[in-house]
């Protein structure tokens, strides 16, 4: 099966050689005149130069093209890297027509390293003649760096009568952590969709999906995801209804589709993990107890070792900062065997039905704080020898 094309929008790549020789690193999407953009970026105070000059443009005029390149951030470039930014949308501007204002730059790869300028201006032509509506896959490769395959995902629905169609491509493998991790997704409709219900209807999604994932509690300085909208099938998403709501959720599914592929991608990852926290106060505290065991290195390469040591976790829940929690109260699961109930280990638990579960590839940790209605989900890795291996290598 291949991505779904989406009327509006064409995607073209190149072999620009930003890092490696006759690797596709240079993505550029077309998009119909009158497409809105909503986007998030991250919180990482050293933002990358092309989130600043994303964030600049998206507030200035309405996008033609986007440029992705990998094998560099443009992060920790200073006003060098925001000139070059700046240069690579005054260079695609030229060749399409369009104001530089109206082109959004991206950037994914190593930190602290000048933006190899020439090299991906060279590489525009090629990626502009590339250009076709069923780009997507190439698109999904050209942006990858310690990707090990594509990660896209795609939805059709119908509204009041009129097909619609949703398609997103992503990457990320690693320096995942929400807000929004070392992550790079870009979303396209070709329904119609009001600029501030684009803009609700993407955070709304992303705080479900890409916010809700890590594999090693890093945020990167890049990460960005972009929904588009290009108006071009004739549906009409309302602000409110039927439509409304099944539109929310096929973007929401194509988020969570991305989100998750990007954790089962982790750098050197071989478990898949769900952490569900419930019975909380509000969110926000079930969040802490969540990261709490998903950044826990104890409890993470327990998982790689398929070793039930089920104290990490109580450990960690007991080290997330949560004020007169009540240890009578609390809850934990592994899959659906219980380990900690009243206090202390549950008298039904066996080392051997911890085993069977840890051997599995994909596992769900769920705890009951015992103290409201609140609950949250993250989803998460193991963290194998491969991880460090990947990491320490990742500049040679």
């Amino acid at each position: 099966m291949e991505p779904l094309t989406v009327a509006g929008i064409r995607l073209g790549t190149a072999c620009a050689g930003i890092k490696y020789p006759d690797r596709r690193d240079l993505a550029v999407v077309e998009l119909a005149a009158g497409t809105q953009a909503a986007a998030v970026f991250t919180r990482n105070a050293f933002c990358a130069a092309p989130v600043v000059v994303a964030r600049a443009h998206l507030a200035a005029a309405s996008p033609r093209y986007l440029v992705i390149n990998t094998g560099n951030a443009n992060a920790g470039t200073g006003r060098q890297g925001l000139a070059d930014a700046e240069a690579t949308c005054r260079a695609l501007a030229e060749r399409t027509g369009c104001q530089p204002e109206e082109v959004l730059p991206f950037s994914t790869g190593v930190i602290g390293e000048p933006l190899p300028l020439f090299r991906l201006i060279t590489g525009l032509p090629g990626a502009l003649a590339a250009l076709r509506p069923d780009g997507w896959m190439e698109a999904a490769a050209g942006i990858m760096t310690t990707d090990t395959r594509p990660k896209w995902a795609s939805r059709r629905l119908t509204l009041s009568g009129r097909e619609a169609t949703i398609t997103g491509i992503a990457k990320g493998a690693g320096m995942i952590r929400p807000d929004m991790a070392t992550m790079l997704a870009f979303v396209a409709t070709d329904a119609a969709v009001d600029p501030a219900l684009l803009r609700r209807i993407l955070h709304e999604a992303v705080a479900d999906s890409f916010n809700a994932i890590t594999v090693d509690g890093d945020t990167s300085t890049n990460d960005a995801c972009v929904l588009l909208a290009t108006g071009q099938s004739g549906a009409h998403v309302p602000a409110t209804g039927n439509d409304h709501a099944c539109f929310a959720a096929a973007v929401n599914e194509v988020c969570a589709d991305l989100a998750q592929a990007i954790v089962r991608d982790g750098e050197g990852a071989t478990k898949f993990i769900t952490v569900r926290v419930e019975g909380g106060r509000d969110a926000a505290e079930c969040r802490e107890v969540a990261y709490a065991i998903a950044h826990s290195p104890l409890v993470k390469t327990a998982f790689f070792a398929s070793d039930p040591n089920w104290g990490r976790i109580l450990a960690a829940v007991g080290r997330s900062g949560l004020e007169a929690l009540d240890l009578e109260r609390v809850t934990i699961y592994l899959d659906g065997i219980c380990l900690v109930r009243d206090g202390g280990r549950a008298p039904d638990y066996t080392e051997e039905q911890g085993r069977r579960v840890m051997a599995r590839p994909e596992i769900a940790i769920r705890v009951g704080l015992g103290r409201g209605e609140a609950a949250t989900r993250v989803w998460t890795t193991d963290l194998s020898f491969d991880y460090v291996r990947i990491n320490a290598e990742y500049r040679t």
